[in-house]
């Protein structure tokens, strides 16, 4: 792992992370970079070119969706460690989508504080997944023990090009779908008497509102900018770079908490159950 105080820049700092191929390393570098930084440690943002892909481990394996453990809450402890390895595995894609947002964007004209916004989102997700990491390694397990998969990072590549699209994507589809999702987990973890778990993915949680909320910030300046309308512009995007669909049921008071209007994503809600209608009638 190098030496933080020896980067010379945030942007270098950023590479420096996503080209980390060691997960807690990569975890603990990128918390070291948000320390220094929040001590004056570094003198500019600066420039650099991020890696197509991130340094990863040999393990675990990247496999098709289908090939990946089934996530199911028990009381048994299998599935709740595929569904913690799994969340693990979007932690470990969390960090390096938010070093590569700080990374790839540095010649957009962007104001500081869209690099410091990232960087503490970035910490969070260090966080989240040394917790689950911890987590697993409780059970007797670890990350790694189990197939993964790369639709995560496919996402990244999609939207590479284009700042509005990749804030689009990652945290107003990707993250805000978390904020739907995560609230039946910990309810399940707790009835199964996984506690621990579940106080984990309530920290994931409540740290999720707040980078929706990064993410709706710097979308609406960037469409602001631009002139572009945000509603109209966002849903194109999601159509566009987006093969999954935006799938309901929605948590909108989490969602209206991180200032994501129902008005965005309820259209595309509905275009989505009408495909599902659609191909289950053909």
């Amino acid at each position: 792992m190098p030496d933080v105080k020896e980067l010379k820049s945030l942007a270098d700092a950023a590479v420096a992370v996503l080209q980390t191929g060691d997960t807690r390393e990569k975890a603990t570098l990128g918390r070291a970079v948000v320390a220094l930084w929040n001590e004056g440690g570094f003198g500019e943002i600066g420039t650099a070119a991020p890696p197509d892909r991130p340094a990863r481990p040999e393990l675990p394996a990247l496999r098709p969706p289908r090939e990946v453990p089934k996530r199911k809450i028990t009381a048994a402890p299998e599935g709740r460690i595929a569904l913690l390895h799994a969340l693990a595995h979007i932690e470990l894609n969390a960090i390096d989508l938010s070093w590569d947002m700080i990374a790839r964007y540095t010649g957009h004209d962007l104001p500081e504080g869209f690099f410091i916004d990232w960087m503490k989102v970035a910490d969070d997700e260090s966080k989240h997944f040394l917790m689950i990491s911890d987590r697993l390694e409780d059970l007797g397990s670890y990350y790694g023990a189990l197939n993964a998969h790369d639709g995560l990072w496919l996402a990244a590549t999609e939207t590479a090009h284009d700042l509005l699209a990749r804030l689009s994507i990652v945290p107003l589809v990707l993250e805000a779908r978390g904020l739907d999702v995560t609230p039946a987990m910990i309810e399940k973890m707790r009835e199964v008497g996984d506690d621990p778990s579940a106080d984990i993915l309530q920290v994931i949680f409540d740290d999720e509102i707040t980078h929706v909320a990064v993410g709706k910030r710097w979308f609406d300046h960037v469409c602001d900018r631009e002139g572009k309308p945000r509603v109209e512009t966002w849903q194109h995007l999601v159509r566009t770079h987006f093969r999954g669909g935006v799938k309901p049921p929605f948590n909108i008071p989490a969602r209206e908490l991180a200032g994501f209007a129902a008005a965005f994503y309820v259209p595309l809600g509905e275009e989505y159950l009408a495909k599902q209608n659609g191909g289950n009638s053909a």
